[in-house]
């Protein structure tokens, strides 16, 4: 059964840390090291439970002029997951869409501002892009294939304002309905974190 943006509300009450700015990407059939190699990526030491990484994220932004982030990487099942605290590469079409060779590539991200993307890519075609908080604005080359299941994850379609803003944890539960790979928050808290810095321009 499809979860819900209900389903994911815990991790801005258990995680704000980085709840208020993150990227999270899915991409299958690559390995971390795979992932970090087509990023062009310099790999850093590895890092238990978010917090410590969020912590080297921010640290990293005092170093080398701020050209370069901290990224987070897990293998689960078929799947690499990418943390990127305060980051934005995983929706940056330009990075992601030639990462996406030959695979398929999943990512949402939200910032301090509210300002948020979700997006699904197969082999360098971006299939689907929108902000959460805005899901009439689909664009891609499959928009509205996932639009039954948005709408009953919690994705706001009406005019009137939300009673609740779920767009960022419903963001999560779409994720979890292309990949299959569910987020935790014994995952976020106990994984020992594959690591590397970026370039991010």
């Amino acid at each position: 059964m499809t979860k819900t943006g209900a389903d994911y509300a815990w991790f801005e009450d258990e995680f704000p840390g980085i709840a208020e700015a993150y990227c999270f990407t899915l991409v299958r059939g690559l390995s971390p090291a795979g992932l970090v190699s087509r990023l062009e990526g310099r790999p850093a030491a590895p890092l238990q439970g978010i917090a410590a990484v969020v912590d080297a994220a921010f640290a990293q932004y005092d170093l080398e002029d701020r050209d370069r982030q901290l990224v987070a990487m897990t293998t689960l099942g078929t799947w690499t997951l990418l943390i990127e605290p305060n980051g934005y590469l995983g929706v940056t079409e330009e990075r992601a869409l030639p990462a996406s060779a030959g695979t398929t590539w999943v990512s949402h991200f939200v910032n301090v501002n509210a300002v948020g993307t979700f997006l699904w890519a197969e082999d360098q075609a971006l299939r689907l892009c929108f902000d959460p908080m805005f899901p009439e604005g689909r664009r891609g080359t499959t928009p509205d294939e996932l639009l039954d299941v948005m709408q009953r994850i919690g994705f706001h379609f009406d005019a009137d304002d939300p009673k609740t803003d779920l767009s960022s944890p419903a963001a999560f539960a779409l994720a979890e309905h292309l990949t299959g790979v569910a987020i935790t928050p014994t995952l976020l808290q106990d994984t020992t974190f594959t690591c590397a810095t970026v370039q991010i321009r």
